[in-house]
């Protein structure tokens, strides 16, 4: 699929996507649920499709109802699976967090995904499961992966570098296998604000950890008396909504136009609504409201260069990257080794496309700086199949001279697959050619 999207001065009001991050682990939880899960406004994206997908294979029924929410019922036995195994799809959360939560089953299950999840290192597996008493084959450290539990939990330790999705993983299948308390013991924990969602969801679900710092953390038994619906009836959880997504239509308003975006909790864990404060650094004008945000361009059109640390957040370098290019000077990220097992290698890949539009990119040690305030030119890019970089070259876009024309822009679909719909309804000129 390729979108063209042409210079375009934004305006009016949307609805913030549903975030991936807390549909997924809301599924996760419905699944260790005794019981039934109502899920309000449920995701729709490839990867919260994943995550559905996965639980009904772990034996998790999930209907949809007439208000458009999600019943899950279930009751925990992790039947045999017809085929044996699980697909995440192109989801790192779901194939990180999913693996040891299949692992409490005594059956074989064999975990696949497909595309950039073909390429992406899961040695982590082979080293902690073994540790648990689980059977583990994989591929070399990548898939598929067989596992055979049933995972015993016990205190550990493990590195948290790589990704916290490993560990929200484990806390998962620790809180639905322990007797008694035991303890995870992270070194060197990265995107913390991830642990936040992971611990708010667990909680809601009843499941009691105690976070020591974020160095270690205290898994206790979960309680006979665990939360249930009102007179019996089911648990209910509300999926917030994305930041991750959202961020790219803030920016859009930075650079581009007058907008107001719905649907946005600024109390949220989320990691990513740390975009508001680049978006205020750079001098765009932001309202922050308890219903809405409002954002527009700074006066002059062009904002200052900003300083930001992504190490925690290294899903806003996209849109980070479109920011800074409409701003007077060199802007600096860091965190760029946060970027190298992503969808794409995205610190290569936005120095790659980025520079079709004329924007330099230059990338030092762990630092990212981007040259912006010379003007983009209209160019045909590529998504590398990666979702967020087809969002930031479309954000880039709105304010370019000329069209842009980005190739393989379907990679949305893992995410926000409403997305150039999206821009169209504020008014910017994007055509779609399937």
């Amino acid at each position: 699929m390729k979108v063209v999207v042409s210079p375009s001065i934004i305006n009016g009001t949307l609805i913030a996507p549903t975030s991936k991050s807390s549909m997924q682990r809301a599924c996760a939880a419905a699944l260790l649920h005794d019981g039934e899960t109502i899920i309000s406004n449920p995701g729709k994206s490839n990867d919260d499709v994943a995550a559905l997908d996965i639980i009904q294979k772990l034996g998790a029924f999930v209907s949809l109802q007439k208000d458009g929410s999600l019943l899950v019922s279930s009751i925990n036995n992790f039947a045999p699976l017809p085929d044996g195994g699980i697909n995440c799809g192109e989801s790192g959360l779901s194939i990180r967090m999913f693996t040891p939560i299949a692992a409490l089953s005594d059956q074989q299950i064999i975990i696949n995904g497909t595309g950039s999840l073909l390429k992406r290192p899961m040695d982590f597996f082979d080293d902690i499961f073994p540790q648990l008493g689980i059977a583990i084959e994989s591929n070399q450290g990548m898939l598929p992966i067989k596992v055979k539990g049933p995972l015993q939990p016990k205190d550990i330790t493990i590195d948290g570098s790589l990704s916290s999705q490993f560990l929200t993983g484990l806390l998962f299948a620790f809180a639905k296998a322990a007797t008694q308390p035991v303890t995870i013991t992270v070194n060197n924990l990265k995107s913390k604000p991830y642990i936040d969602l992971t611990l708010q969801v667990m909680k809601h679900f009843g499941y009691a950890i105690e976070n020591n710092n974020y160095q270690s953390f205290t898994i206790n038994a979960k309680p006979l008396n665990s939360p249930q619906g009102p007179a019996g009836k089911p648990l209910n959880y509300t999926v917030e909504g994305d930041w991750s997504g959202g961020a790219f239509l803030l920016v859009a308003g930075a650079i581009a136009g007058k907008i107001i975006v719905n649907g946005l909790d600024v109390f949220s864990t989320q990691a990513d609504k740390a975009i508001l404060k680049a978006i205020m650094d750079c001098g765009a004008n932001v309202s922050i409201q308890e219903s809405h945000i409002e954002v527009s361009p700074p006066l002059g059109d062009r904002g200052k260069p900003f300083h930001f640390n992504a190490t925690d957040c290294p899903d806003l370098f996209p849109p980070l990257v479109a920011l800074a290019a409409y701003c007077n000077g060199t802007s600096v990220i860091e965190g760029v080794s946060r970027l190298t097992h992503k969808e794409s290698n995205r610190g290569l890949t936005l120095q790659e496309e980025f520079a079709k539009m004329g924007v330099e990119i230059i990338l030092q040690d762990d630092l990212m700086m981007i040259k912006g305030g010379q003007g983009l030119q209209g160019s045909t890019v590529h998504s590398h199949h990666d979702h967020r970089i087809a969002m930031a070259c479309a954000v880039a876009a709105l304010s370019a001279t000329g069209n842009t024309t980005i190739e393989e822009a379907g990679a949305i679909n893992k995410s926000y697959p409403d997305f150039y719909e999206h821009l169209q309804l504020l008014n910017a000129t994007v055509s779609l050619n399937h």
